[in-house]
């Protein structure tokens, strides 16, 4: 199990990596898209990069967050059996790995609205947007470490 384990951090750190990232890539799509002149060469040309690199890097976290999921399940079912009672706490980090997900979903529409220039959020609101995963990671780990519930 600790193989299994090991593999589980390996996949949540490289995906939680790409979901700091890619939103970072959002707000200078943003700044770029908000300026009217979007059209200019040196201007599309950096919004063109952007949407490169962040279409790669979805391409790149996806199958990641599918292992880390994979990983996480196979923990949750050889620990689970026989302590039921004592995993109450599972089940709140059950609900912020689907949080995660959603969020990552979205974070793939949102890379398809600024493909198409369908995106109208402000690069505040991608700061903001940004901090998400920060927050949710924060409470996974307390949840695995204090086990409060």
């Amino acid at each position: 199990m600790l193989w299994v384990k090991t593999f589980h951090i390996f996949f949540v750190v490289a995906w939680f990596a790409g979901l700091f990232y890619l939103p970072r890539i959002f707000v200078n799509l943003a700044i770029i898209s908000s300026d009217k002149n979007i059209q200019q060469d040196n201007k599309r040309d950096e919004y063109d990069r952007l949407i490169v690199m962040g279409r790669k890097l979805y391409k790149f976290i996806h199958p990641i967050m599918i292992l880390s999921i994979i990983f996480g399940f196979w923990l949750w079912v050889g620990y689970e059996v026989g302590y039921e009672k004592e995993f109450n706490w599972m089940h709140v980090k059950l609900l912020t790995v689907i949080l995660l997900v959603t969020y990552h979903l979205y974070c793939g529409k949102l890379l398809r609205d600024f493909v198409n220039f369908k995106c109208k959020n402000t690069h505040v609101w991608f700061r903001i947007f940004n901090e998400i995963p920060v927050f949710l990671l924060f409470f996974t780990i307390y949840l695995v470490i204090f086990k409060p519930l």
